[in-house]
């Protein structure tokens, strides 16, 4: 199974990747992950990947795609993998093609802008140890203070409405259209995101072809 999980920032697909990798048995590759790797292990796409991160360059899609059809020719990924992170736009997922990184299943966790903006908004961070909050799906015992260390809470930059809008507009703009290529592909599963956790699961493993 060669996945990719589709949905704007805040719909929950860390959350779902993280729960399939495990189901399924097959890795999730980040972006990130991959490209700090790439550059540690010092193979040669990633020194030319670092060449344009330490020139404060954005690090061309060509380069990206070639770290993650390195990633995927490894051998836990011979029973498929989870693409997480990329492709972002339609010129990546052309270039996964021309590389020859194949992909199984495309699911679009749909969900409403302003359910996202009302979901995010609600996040809150220990700014010590990092504990994670939000406030009214798993709210601290006292109102803006950490149960684990008693420090404050605060809302990461990220999370600020102003933010999530900018997020969601980059969302809209530029990664969404995949669906349409995707849908053309005949590898698009449409998934209603804005449901319980569990009940999102079964239904990305229906869409899949492995529910029960």
């Amino acid at each position: 199974m060669k996945l990719i999980l589709l949905g704007a920032p805040g719909a929950g697909k860390g959350t779902q990747a993280e729960t399939i990798s495990k189901e399924l048995g097959i890795p999730t590759i980040s972006t990130g992950n991959m490209l700090r790797e790439a550059i540690q292990n010092q193979t040669p796409i990633g020194l030319e990947a670092k060449r344009f991160m330490d020139n404060g360059q954005l690090v061309p899609d060509d380069v990206i795609i070639g770290i993650v059809e390195e990633r995927v020719a490894r051998d836990d990924c011979r029973n498929g993998y989870i693409l997480d992170g990329v492709p972002r736009t339609i010129a990546q997922a052309e270039a996964l093609e021309r590389f020859g990184v194949t992909i199984d299943n495309v699911v679009s966790i749909e969900i409403e802008d302003a359910v996202i903006e009302k979901r995010m908004s609600g996040r809150r961070v220990c700014g010590r140890c990092g504990a994670s909050y939000h406030i009214t799906a798993n709210p601290p015992k006292t109102d803006g203070v950490c149960d684990s260390c008693g420090s404050e809470l605060v809302i990461r930059k990220d999370d600020r409405p102003e933010t999530v809008r900018e997020r969601l507009e980059v969302y809209h703009r530029l990664t969404e259209p995949l669906k349409g290529f995707y849908e053309a592909r005949g590898k698009l599963r449409i998934v209603n995101g804005n449901q319980p956790i569990e009940t999102v699961h079964r239904e990305i493993l229906t869409a899949l072809g492995k529910g029960v």
